[in-house]
């Protein structure tokens, strides 16, 4: 079985008719008739029921009918892909990125990866993690920039890390903690916390529990936000604290003082995250470009 058998059974199928299959597919109308033949011969059942003026699918040719064109769409994707690598890069990489985790990775392998392949396109996508672990599944993003996975949730992607971080807190340059060397969790336990929403970023409320979990009372969240710049402008109001990474400081300079934990707690790994059977062409060169910071 061949390629050409297949493009030639689904026009066939989506004309039913053999005379305006040939004319799309500008072949001769016995040429088409000979190979869809030749097919059915070889799966060993017929895929078409014949009259004198049309054709329509069995039912095993309805299914057989699917099945083709996927294989199709795969063949021209994988065909995409390879060209794509063969002519230096030319078309587009859709990267999902953490905004606050990412602040000192994202525009260093930007920079390499736009050198080498300056007619690739790179669509970014701010997301949450665990929207970017199901797009990456979905397709819907090549590589991702983000903290990394449970386990559980690896099973067909790969991770690549580039970063660890301390967690610290954020605040309003004229917060009642600004001075302070370093917080402990019972200093923070009843002020204002602004956080991530609960619904978009349930990894987080997870985390929220787990670190104050040993002090039998959870944190006072009075505000949750969908994104960090909506969390920037709340803290530069003075209205609470928030937890982030220690690449924070980057981002927001001295509109907000970074202050760390005391003890400072488990780092935070950071990193590319892939699916395992998409690491070729681009994707391969985008993740093997992110170096360790």
């Amino acid at each position: 079985m061949e390629l050409r058998h297949l493009r030639y059974f689904v026009a066939v199928a989506e004309a039913e008719n053999v005379s305006r299959a040939a004319l799309k597919l500008r072949v001769s109308q016995p040429g088409i008739s000979r190979q869809i033949r030749d097919l059915e011969d070889e799966i060993g059942f017929p895929l078409f029921e014949r009259s004198a003026k049309s054709v329509r699918l069995t039912a095993a040719g309805k299914v057989f009918l699917s099945e083709a064109r996927e294989v199709l769409l795969h063949t021209e994707a994988a065909v995409k892909k390879a060209r794509d690598v063969a002519h230096n890069g030319s078309g587009e990489i859709h990267v999902g990125y953490a905004p606050s985790l990412t602040v000192q990775i994202l525009p260093q392998v930007l920079r390499k990866f736009q050198e080498q392949f300056p007619h690739v396109r790179v669509a970014l996508h701010d997301a949450s993690s665990e929207e970017m672990v199901t797009q990456l599944r979905d397709g819907k993003l090549h590589v991702a920039l983000s903290v990394q996975p449970p386990k559980k949730l690896l099973r067909d992607l790969d991770f690549k890390l580039l970063a660890r971080y301390t967690m610290c807190i954020a605040v309003a340059p004229n917060h009642p903690l600004t001075n302070a060397k370093a917080v402990t969790l019972v200093q923070l336990v009843n002020q204002p916390l602004i956080g991530y929403s609960r619904a978009e970023y349930p990894d987080y409320h997870d985390f929220l529990a787990k670190i104050f979990a040993p002090l039998g009372h959870p944190p006072r969240v009075t505000e949750e936000h969908d994104g960090i710049a909506s969390i920037i402008a709340a803290l530069e109001s003075g209205r609470g604290y928030a937890f982030v990474p220690s690449s924070f400081a980057c981002m927001v300079g001295p509109r907000l003082k970074i202050i760390p934990l005391k003890p400072a707690g488990e780092m935070i790994p950071v990193g590319a995250i892939w699916k395992r059977d998409a690491a070729a062409g681009l994707v391969e060169k985008f993740v093997s470009l992110a170096t360790p910071v």
